[in-house]
């Protein structure tokens, strides 16, 4: 049994080669703890979860919205890792790209596949090292860390901070340590003999995962995106509807500085508290966006009724594309009602009229639209 007030979180150990690392103890046990106002924000994060939950079921089409939620989520978490793709950009197709953008688009579309994939695969694989790898590799494709083992743990070192191992700010365990830890914090994640609250767990886990940094690259990423997967494998989220890196991002300083401390001083109690207060802020967040968009789309639908005469079939139509992906060109527009070049093209001039789209290059060929108000909304 670990005593959150007297834990010990690992050791430094010197390699023979010079350098010293930080092995962790391993986490897989029953916890407990004195300070009541964990208990507290424990609570408060269940409830809002609970919320964000319930109103999920309430959502037509919740799905359409997810995929706005996860291409948030990609956009900031890549952030968080020094990417620059804004939100309307990652919502583009490829060839909309420029070239010297392409590299930051591909990792943040690569991040949505990697989660949908994800989701996917929970159906019928626990959360586990198989699984992660799977993800990691997906998420790896083809961006810049092709060359980093994309889908396998780490056999060599790696360092956070510093351009060497001399002046590295944090030296994760040795490599040969790796799958002896990551088997043991999968074991954490499924034991239903510890008596370990959901978000406790998680909590503890994202700090473990993220001091053994099993990858070569890409650790922040598939170590926040493991926070979603798990309120949905232990069925506390229906839908993926949480997202912590926006919370993580705001002040990265204190993400940082909160997981350091637990190496350093051995404060997990100050990472969980955070961490809680970070769940239920986020939670609280996400039910105000699908509320924001509920009430968008019914004032939207009303005002195509009653405005768009007999285009308003297709209108709905567009419409309801948008809110699937917000951002368009003419000739999807034409795809999709089914109908000529020009009435597309009359159709979303209404819409650019009405205030629903604005166009986003400036150009008179190749124009591109934006459902403004819907991208501002997260």
């Amino acid at each position: 049994m670990i005593n959150l007030e007297k834990y010990v979180s690992g050791k430094q150990v010197k390699h023979p080669t010079g350098y010293t690392y930080f092995l962790p103890n391993e986490v897989n046990d029953s916890w407990i703890w004195e300070d009541q106002s964990i208990n507290q924000l424990l609570e408060k994060a269940a409830i809002k979860l609970g919320e964000l939950n319930s109103f999920s079921k309430l959502v037509p089409n919740i799905d359409l919205f997810i995929q706005l939620h996860v291409t948030k989520e990609a956009v900031v978490s890549s952030r968080i890792e020094g990417t620059q793709t804004q939100m309307d950009e990652a919502l583009l197709e490829e060839d909309e790209i420029s070239p010297e953008r392409k590299n930051d688009w591909v990792e943040v579309n690569n991040y949505i596949k990697a989660l949908n994939q994800a989701i996917i695969e929970l159906e019928r694989l626990p959360i586990s090292s198989r699984l992660i790898k799977q993800t990691h590799q997906i998420l790896l494709n083809s961006a810049r860390g092709e060359n980093k083992q994309p889908g396998d743990f780490r056999t060599s070192q790696n360092w956070i901070g510093g351009n060497t191992l001399g002046d590295a700010v944090f030296i994760p365990p040795h490599p040969s340590y790796v799958n002896e830890l990551m088997g043991d914090l999968e074991k954490f994640l499924h034991n239903e003999e510890i008596n370990v609250p959901a978000l406790i767990k998680i909590g503890i886990a994202h700090y473990q995962f993220e001091t053994i940094h099993p990858f070569l690259d890409g650790n922040g990423r598939i170590g926040r995106l493991m926070i979603t997967l798990f309120l949905v494998d232990q069925k506390i989220l229906n839908k993926p509807l949480l997202y912590l890196s926006a919370f993580f991002e705001k002040n990265k300083g204190l993400y940082y500085d909160n997981l350091t401390f637990v190496r350093s001083k051995n404060n997990m109690k100050q990472w969980l508290k955070y961490f809680l207060v970070g769940v239920a802020e986020t939670a609280e967040n996400a039910t105000s966006t699908l509320s924001n968009v509920l009430e968008l789309k019914a004032h939207l639908e009303s005002n195509i009724n009653a405005n768009f005469g007999k285009r308003a079939n297709n209108a709905a139509i567009l419409l309801h594309y948008l809110f699937k992906k917000p951002v368009v060109h003419v000739n999807q527009v034409k795809e999709i009602t089914d109908c000529s070049y020009k009435t597309a093209n009359d159709l979303v001039t209404a819409f650019v009229a009405a205030g629903i789209l604005k166009e986003m290059t400036g150009q008179s060929r190749n124009r591109v639209f934006v459902f403004n108000d819907y991208l501002k909304l997260f």
